[in-house]
């Protein structure tokens, strides 16, 4: 061989190892910090702060349930709810794993679990909490603002054309009339029987005492234990402990999470998902949900 030809292969080859080195480190960026290379391991995956959207819960979930090195899931969670529609969204993401897959699913939940919090914890295998955990809150809430006095103080005009007597309802320009309330009242009774059918069904609960207990009050952790409303009084690391001796890893496993979200001059240059910017955005401050909006919220 030539030097020229024996430089060209060199070089090819220092191109594709290049290459090799790239795509495992694209595999550990995207999925976060796990690692197809390493042992069996515990996902914690968490869920804080105001729920509004769960595309970035859902995203890091489904990335460690490809992961063929991760044994059990933990979902830490430290939320007093948010929306109904990304709360259901997250219990839905966890009942399907624990449905369709024979890892343990275990939640557990810090200072405040409640509302939607408590709604998604309901999906997992098991439900954990500290003694002193804010929990329960099992209703349905909806509020919106009524500037109609206020404008009229002002002499301000809101001109509103609708193609029905009903599609303005909840607007700021006009109070709810007695048919209004009704339909929201209604609507609201809908989805509050929905979180005590889900309460229900996931706890081994009868529907009269969810019922008894779905006023919207809250509990502590320990009063939840004793209403059966989680499975136990447990901190995040006996959890843990718990989860990998159910997996088979002992009780002292190795645990992974997922990247924290974060926002570079690389994805600004690149071009930024709508998706991303909002779970991103989130994850820094989590909003409060527009009105009119149904939610599942401790207040």
């Amino acid at each position: 061989m030539t030097h020229d030809k024996r430089n060209t292969v060199i070089a090819l080859l220092a191109l594709f190892g290049l290459f090799g080195v790239g795509a495992i480190l694209s595999i550990w960026w995207t999925v976060g910090n796990t690692s197809f290379l390493a042992g069996g391991r515990v996902a914690v995956v968490p869920l804080r702060g105001v729920i509004a959207d769960e595309a970035g819960f859902t995203k890091a979930l489904n990335g460690f349930r490809e992961d063929p090195s991760v044994r059990a899931f933990v979902i830490e969670i430290e939320s007093p709810g948010g929306t109904v529609g990304a709360s259901q969204s997250i219990f839905e993401a966890i009942r399907d794993l624990r449905d369709d897959d024979d890892r343990p699913v275990l939640a557990w939940m810090g200072d405040v679990g409640a509302s939607g919090g408590y709604y998604a914890a309901v999906g997992a295998d098991s439900v954990y909490a500290l003694p002193g955990t804010m929990t329960g809150s099992i209703g349905v809430i909806m509020e919106f603002p009524n500037a109609e006095e206020l404008f009229r103080k002002v002499g301000v005009g809101w001109e509103v054309v609708t193609s029905g007597a009903h599609k303005d309802l909840g607007g700021l320009a006009r109070a709810l009339s007695p048919e209004d309330r009704e339909i929201l009242e209604e609507i609201v009774r809908d989805v509050h029987e929905q979180f005590v059918e889900v309460v229900s069904e996931n706890r081994s609960l009868d529907r009269e005492t969810v019922l008894g207990l779905a006023d919207g009050r809250i509990f502590t952790g320990r009063q939840a234990n004793e209403l059966g409303l989680v499975d136990g009084l447990m901190t995040l690391t006996e959890t843990i402990a718990l989860a990998g001796r159910m997996a088979g890893l002992g009780t002292d496993p190795a645990i992974v999470r997922p990247r924290e979200p974060t926002i570079g001059l690389f994805d600004l240059l690149g071009g930024l998902s709508i998706g991303d910017a909002r779970t991103w955005i989130g994850s820094v401050a989590p909003l409060r949900p527009g009105a009119p909006r149904l939610l599942f919220e401790l207040r």
